[in-house]
């Protein structure tokens, strides 16, 4: 195993994750059973990330999404139910709503936690097909604003700001802390774990196979979207070698669910299960690794290319990109959950709203 990183550790600035195990669940007004921890809002695209629980027998309501939302069941067991099929989701399933989707409500069978980047604000609606309340990045700003919680930096001149007053009330950490989360993504699944989907914005992680990339043997990923329009990528990552020095053109988030990740500015230790990281547009890591033995899996969104050298001023040895994706999963069969829904016409300003 490689040298540990950033050995002498001393932090300046913002940091750029924020440990969810430390944050409180904060009940959600007007959606009764649903409690949320901030990780990141942006006044500026609308993005919010932030992870939510559901109460045993409480519901997301059923609700138009302004913007794209992906998500991924962590804990607790849930289900989905549209045109009377219905899909059953367990730990370690990962799915996309297309912006300006209507979608049915999403009910918690078991008390259940949710990863969720929301890419713009989502419109709560009654029983009726009424508006109930709108939900938006700014609601997560005042929330956070309010419990005294530092959410992460949008930018990297933001990570440059003076650190404020760390949260320092009672923190509820994520059901995942108490075992493997590992096991949510792996292979090899057990059957009684393993979702039962029927809608094609749905995907069991367990299911994708690891791909490796050429050049990067200890890293394995499994490709889970591809968006040709925007250039956003999702995946599962094992990363158990060294990335080489890479600069991150567009933005990216993870959230590490196995092992410890070392990253520039870092502790020794690394960072552990729940942390949630955000990389700003132009962040550089001169070296990304785990730091036990224990295999390192994170979930990952990149905004954009990320561009490998082999240190500050040296040449351009590859570019990742959404094009390099999509090539690995059509070469490998993987069949990548859809990006739009060109056949709903539900939300035409002149249609009635139907369930």
């Amino acid at each position: 195993m490689s040298e540990v990183p950033n050995p002498e550790y001393n932090p300046s600035g913002v940091a750029d994750c924020i440990d969810t195990n430390k944050l409180p669940w904060m009940p959600l007004p007007n959606v009764p059973g649903m409690s949320i921890k901030p990780a990141r809002a942006s006044g500026e695209s609308g993005i919010f990330s932030l992870i939510f629980k559901l109460e045993a027998g409480s519901s997301l309501p059923a609700s138009v999404y302004l913007g794209s939302m992906d998500m991924l069941i962590l804990s607790g067991k849930a289900e989905y139910t549209q045109e009377d099929v219905t899909s059953v989701l367990n730990p370690g399933t990962w799915g996309f709503v297309s912006a300006n989707s209507r979608v049915n409500s999403f009910h918690a069978i078991e008390e259940t936690e949710v990863l969720a980047n929301f890419y713009s604000g989502v419109a709560f609606l009654n029983d009726d097909g009424s508006l109930n309340s709108l939900f938006t990045a700014l609601d997560v700003l005042q929330m956070a604003k309010d419990s005294k919680i530092t959410l992460v930096p949008n930018s990297l001149s933001a990570c440059m700001d003076l650190e404020p007053e760390a949260y320092n009330g009672n923190g509820e950490p994520l059901a995942i802390t108490s075992g493997n989360a590992g096991k949510l993504v792996n292979d090899v699944a057990d059957a009684s774990t393993t979702s039962e989907l029927t809608h094609p914005h749905f995907v069991d992680t367990k299911a994708v196979p690891w791909l490796v990339l050429p050049g990067m043997e200890d890293v394995g990923l499994k490709i889970l979207r591809v968006s040709e329009e925007t250039g956003y990528v999702s995946l599962i990552v094992r990363h158990n070698g060294v990335a080489d020095p890479h600069t991150h053109i567009g933005a990216s988030d993870f959230l590490v669910l196995q092992g410890r990740l070392g990253v520039r500015n870092g502790p020794p230790e690394g960072y552990g299960p729940g942390i949630w990281f955000y990389e700003p547009a132009g962040a550089r890591h001169n070296a990304t690794q785990r730091v036990t033995d224990e295999d390192l899996i994170y979930t990952a969104n990149l905004y954009g290319p990320v561009m490998f050298d082999s240190g500050p001023g040296t040449q351009i040895e590859s570019l990742l990109s959404w094009v390099e994706y999509k090539g690995m999963a059509e070469a490998n069969g993987i069949k990548l959950v859809p990006s739009t829904k060109p056949e709903d016409s539900s939300l035409l300003a002149w249609a009635p709203l139907k369930s």
